[in-house]
């Protein structure tokens, strides 16, 4: 996979601070009444914050800064609606349409529609194996997985032989795959070693917290209650390890990794409960995105074409796919400022009283 960093010349410059719920700046200009429409279907709401918190009003600034008319809608995890959403864009001749589909299957039917109409489509977040979109954008998955696992190699160092238990994201989310793919090329040498002992694996159906701590649990009691550390594939996941942890009086002695540096991500890192997440500035993707719909828009394949210089392989479509790469960050207690910094997080939101005492050593208000 080849992978770009973030100097695409975005031309949709930040109109603010990424907050915990940030909205189109209020002096944006107007959309035009004959501007481009673009329609844009996001997943779900129940495994991750990211998407009603950031993703959803980060495209809705970046689209009308682009000029582009953009309906942006929330699937809630139902199929069935993703479908009905998807066939009502189509239907109303929108000029792109953008997907962050539930599944690649769904994905795929999704995007095989919209070419039969002659309406491109950008892949969001997620590939969807199998499928026929035109572009896809998103962080380097497999660099992010990688950043999980140098913070796992990190956190046990010296810890000849200890115990992982592995917690994966969805089996039907090819950037779960990803991640792991990412993961083992930290974690696999270790284990053939001898350095550090995988105990079990296991990928957890909808990125369902709740399913992913019984799971952890199940796995830990079998293991006599013992766990050297915990490769958790996103921040929610990690807080449902966590409180089993709490349960068996384990947490803060078991790193456990995550990703999307949320609130509670940081806060528990900051308590020392969790060891890293990984930083992706979401405000970036949704640039990048609007910036390739605006091209595709204006029928522009060159401008698209420009600044999708990475690709990605679709193993299942045998194909390679147009990409904007973008860099993601490895965040350990260190420097949690960063994402504050850069705005993705506020001081408010994770320097609460447990926390407060970490803020104030570095820095962070």
């Amino acid at each position: 996979m080849m992978a770009v960093g973030v100097g695409l010349t975005l031309a949709l410059s930040a109109c603010g601070a990424n907050s915990a719920a940030p909205s189109a700046a209020p002096d944006a200009a107007p959309v035009a009444e004959d501007a481009p429409r673009v329609g844009v279907i996001l997943p779900e709401t129940e495994s991750s914050a990211r998407w009603e918190g950031f993703d959803k009003p980060l495209l809705e600034e970046a689209m009308a800064a682009a000029g582009l008319d953009a309906d942006v809608q929330n699937a809630q995890g139902d199929e069935q609606r993703f479908s009905t959403l998807a066939d009502s864009f189509i239907a109303s001749g929108v000029d792109v349409l953008v997907i962050a589909a539930i599944t690649s299957e769904l994905g795929a039917d999704v995007a095989a529609k919209a070419q039969a109409q002659g309406i491109p489509t950008i892949d969001y977040d997620r590939l969807s194996l199998g499928g026929t979109s035109d572009y896809y954008v998103s962080f380097d998955n497999v660099q992010v997985g990688s950043l999980q696992g140098q913070g796992l190699a990190e956190a046990l160092s010296g810890q000849q032989g200890a115990e992982v238990i592995e917690i994966r994201g969805a089996p039907t989310d090819n950037n779960a795959t990803l991640f792991y793919e990412g993961a083992l090329t930290q974690l696999q040498p270790l284990y053939d070693s001898g350095a550090l002992v995988q105990v079990a694996s296991q990928a957890i159906e909808d990125w369902d917290n709740q399913i992913g701590g019984t799971t952890f649990e199940q796995l830990l009691t079998s293991n006599g209650g013992q766990v050297g550390g915990v490769l958790a594939a996103n921040d929610g996941l990690a807080g449902a390890i966590i409180t089993v942890l709490q349960k068996y009086g384990l947490n803060g002695e078991v790193p456990v990794t995550g990703q999307d540096a949320t609130p509670d991500g940081l806060q528990a890192i900051l308590r020392g409960d969790q060891y890293m997440t990984v930083y992706k500035p979401i405000r970036e993707e949704a640039e990048a995105t609007a910036q390739l719909a605006a091209a595709l828009a204006a029928d522009d394949t060159a401008a698209a074409d420009a600044l999708a210089t990475g690709t990605v392989t679709d193993t299942e479509g045998n194909r390679e796919v147009k990409s904007v790469l973008l860099t993601p960050q490895l965040i350990t207690r260190d420097n949690v400022a960063d994402v504050v910094a850069d705005g993705f997080a506020q001081a408010s939101e994770i320097c609460v009283p447990e926390t407060q005492a970490a803020c104030t050593e570095l820095g962070i208000s």
